[in-house]
């Protein structure tokens, strides 16, 4: 709490108080149950063979949300084996989530074309995550594994009228399951490919007739997919200690509840290294045929990871329309990553690196339902702070030579909220929603050349020149981001809706830009303040987003389908980089950011479910088809380079392949006194960019994945369970994310210098190197609960 700035202090003790107040016996009023609305948010449930879900902080069927949402339930997850976060974008319409390039644990997501791919402070997530309705401020720690969930939820489009932190393209919502009414223990073991070795465990237990207390616990290591062949150690492997501890309190008429819990992520897997796309320039190291083996030399700063933090949630119902509620959360995070750019023995364009972030957040929420007006009116606070040390080695370049950056990004932001929606007649509602946000930005950029590693990673630099930068800055921004839709409903089984939201992220500094770069205003005047504020800062980026939609089912519920239309307007795009430049005469990297961009986003979405069959092997049994479709038409309609010239036409969007498609073929039917289930899903991406330049190196190929999964549960209550899980069966290499630093290109076409080969931009050996998702791997899981 020392480490804490007043007013977050103040806040946190304000959520506390309201704790105590809640148990008051002011609240303990005689009435029905807690209103729905004030329950776990969003839940993915089977109801009668219809999903139920509560994004508006209300029940409904989810053919009744007049908004795009995508839901994964427990049950679901488990069926098609998925391991992390990054394993629903398969099945999910236009979206991409990944590991960002270069780590194990650090999240890269993008919702129809809106995203962030570069993990440094100073840039606001476009795609918010939550934990527990907690945004994670930094994309650091945020590929979250799938153990003791309840479910996982994708909203497309921009949020902010319901609940935390406004998010201009979409929100990923990761929710952990309730604690039960009586003792649990279960336990979950996964063994397969690459001696993955998975333990899970979970207990819960009431404590009296008022508490419950849970702990979970998971283990999760697998040996690397290749190997690194300079240094003899696995790469992309896994070594992940988590574990998450709940306590809750309800007060026994059901009118007031608590919720803390605290969560702790140790993630110990060796460094994520790239495969080189062509042997190295300056060394000849060669080209490695298995594209999960590296050559790369840097050991300095150890990878390691963690991150954890505690959140308390408390819901009061005041009367039997109004709910009053308080989130209050604290997050820290560490990163020790060790990033060897060109991935050879050379120390040439190493990066080792330290990322280190905190943040308090505040939410209060009162939520009003009546019979024909339902919704929420909210505050949210957050401060956070989010500092990286990490130097650029270019030995190659000169002898020790380390182009060092530090940068400290301070973010405090407040926000207040509301959405309603009223039903003007059985068939017809109206939802308006608005939010109005402040962001401060303030910010510390230093850069500097040294001869030698320096103080974090253990060395004792000697400058090498002046700094090139040492500037702070302030910056506020401030806007007003309203929602609208209209829903009409012709029956009960078909809804249709037009919406219309804007979303607004904040601008800032880049941490990583050179002042000496700035232009100079006033040559008389030398390089001013002001000019170096104006090429560090960025303005935010604003989108207008139109969505239509239909939701229906027929044939009793065999055949439903939600088909939507969307329409983007975004402007003032940033655009953050990074190239080789010069800085007192010597090579070295600098960060350019820009808000260069305007662009036009349109597609559609198609997601249904059809039940084949059903009871063709007796009661309980039936065949289901799952089919999802995205197609996004994403172009720039504006792109000023540099040089202040226009060059949309010879710029692309990274990581939104124009299709994104899935079929899952299912089968489930009794088998002895258990159920077994099989299904079969086949997943195809289109072409994908992996920067607004496209590259012949690193560009993604339209490709197809098949996973299959059979599992059996068992037993009283399905007690038992075993699974195989087959996922990528075809074995397929394909490109996620990479590096590039040498000559640009021609229609697509790499320039070569006249001796045949490369030209590097930054180091001598030429980088181009790419990072691969998961190849072939088969498993098999075993559960027990008691």
């Amino acid at each position: 709490m020392s480490r804490l700035n007043p007013s977050a202090r103040a806040l946190l003790f304000v959520g506390a108080a309201f704790a105590a107040l809640g148990a008051a016996p002011a609240f303990a009023q005689d009435s029905a149950a807690t209103d729905a609305a004030a329950r776990s948010d969003e839940t993915a449930v089977q109801d009668s063979g219809e999903i139920v879900v509560t994004a508006r902080r209300r029940e409904e069927r989810l053919l009744d949300v007049p908004t795009a949402v995508t839901a994964f339930s427990a049950a679901a997850l488990e069926q098609q084996g998925a391991i992390d976060l990054t394993d629903i974008q398969n099945t999910t319409p236009n979206t991409t989530l990944k590991d960002a390039r270069g780590t194990n644990s650090t999240l890269a997501a993008f919702i129809r074309g809106v995203g962030q791919q570069d993990p440094v402070p100073g840039f606001e997530a476009g795609i918010g995550i939550y934990l527990d309705d907690i945004y994670l401020n930094r994309p650091q720690a945020a590929v979250l594994d799938i153990y003791d969930v309840d479910r996982i939820e994708i909203l497309r489009g921009p949020q902010g009228t319901l609940y935390g932190r406004n998010t201009i393209g979409g929100a990923v919502k990761y929710v952990t399951r309730k604690l039960e009414d009586k003792p649990t223990l279960s336990v979950k073991g996964t063994y397969g490919s690459y001696k993955q070795a998975d333990v899970i465990v979970r207990a819960s237990m009431p404590l009296g007739n008022l508490f419950k207390i849970g702990v979970s616990g998971a283990r999760l290591t697998r040996d690397g997919f290749g190997e690194n062949k300079y240094l003899g150690t696995e790469n992309y492997n896994k070594d992940v200690w988590a574990a998450r501890g709940t306590l809750e309190f309800e007060t026994p008429d059901e009118r007031m509840s608590i919720r803390i819990t605290g969560d702790y992520t140790h993630d110990k897997s060796q460094p994520r290294n790239g495969h080189r796309l062509f042997a190295g320039l300056l060394t000849g190291s060669p080209y490695l045929p298995n594209v999960y083996d590296t050559n790369a030399g840097l050991t300095n700063p150890k990878q390691d990871v963690e991150a954890g933090g505690v959140s308390m949630a408390v819901n009061a119902d005041i009367s039997d329309r109004i709910t009053l509620r308080s989130i209050s959360a604290y997050r820290e995070d560490t990163s020790h990553a060790p990033i060897d750019f060109d991935s050879t023995p050379s120390v040439d364009v190493d990066v080792p690196a330290i990322y280190k972030n905190s943040q308090t957040s505040q939410e209060f929420q009162l939520l009003y339902n009546s019979d024909k007006l339902n919704g929420i009116v909210g505050f949210y606070y957050l401060g956070a702070t989010a500092q990286t040390g990490f130097g650029v080695l270019l030995s190659t370049t000169l002898a020790g030579l380390n182009a060092y950056t530090a940068g400290d990004v301070r973010t405090e932001t407040s926000s207040i909220y509301g959405d309603f929606t009223y039903d003007i007649t059985p068939q017809i509602s109206l939802t308006v929603g608005g939010r109005y946000t402040w962001d401060q930005r303030r910010s510390h950029v230093f850069k500097a050349n040294y001869i030698g590693l320096t103080s974090e990673f253990g060395g004792k630099p000697v400058p090498f020149g002046a700094p090139s930068t040492n500037f702070d800055g302030t910056a506020n921004f401030k806007r007003f981001t309203p929602r609208a839709s209209l829903a009409f409903k012709p029956s009960d089984n078909h809804m249709i809706y037009a919406s219309y939201s804007e979303g607004f992220k904040g601008g800032g500094f880049d941490p990583r830009g050179s002042g000496t770069s700035a232009p100079i205003s006033n040559p008389a005047a030398g390089r001013t303040y002001q000019d170096i504020y104006n090429y560090l800062s960025f303005d935010p980026e604003t989108v207008k987003s139109y969505e239509i939609g239909w939701k229906g089912s027929a044939f009793d519920h065999r055949l439903s389908w939600a088909l939507d239309g969307f329409y983007s307007d975004y402007s003032d795009v940033q655009i953050p980089g990074s190239v080789g430049c010069l800085v007192g005469g010597v090579q070295t990297f600098c960060g350019i950011t820009t808000n260069a961009a305007k662009a036009d986003i349109k597609g559609v979405e198609l997601e249904s479910n059809a039940v084949l069959s059903r009871g063709f092997a007796g009661p309980g049994s039936n065949i289901t088809f799952t089919g999802t479709l995205g197609y996004i038409d994403a172009k720039y309609k504006r792109f000023i380079g540099p040089t202040g010239v226009d060059i949309a036409n010879v710029r692309v969007f990274q990581n939104t392949p124009e299709w994104t498609l899935s079929g899952t073929l299912g089968a489930a039917l009794p088998v002895g006194d258990g159920d077994l289930t099989a299904s079969s899903t086949l997943s195809y991406r289109s072409l994908t960019h992996q920067f607004e330049t496209a590259s012949p190196f690193l560009d993604q190929p339209g490709y197809a994945l098949l996973d299959a999964h059979l599992t059996y549960s068992f037993g009283e209550n399905g007690r038992y369970s075993i699974g195989l899980h087959g996922k990528n069966l075809t074995d397929e290499h394909y490109k996620t994310s990479g590096y590039q630093y040498i000559s640009t290109t021609i229609a697509g076409v790499p320039i070569k210098n006249a001796q045949g080969g490369y030209t590097p931009t930054l180091g001598k050996e030429g980088i181009a190197t790419a990072f691969y998702g998961n190849p072939r791997q088969i498993f098999a899981t075993f559960g027990l609960k008691f």
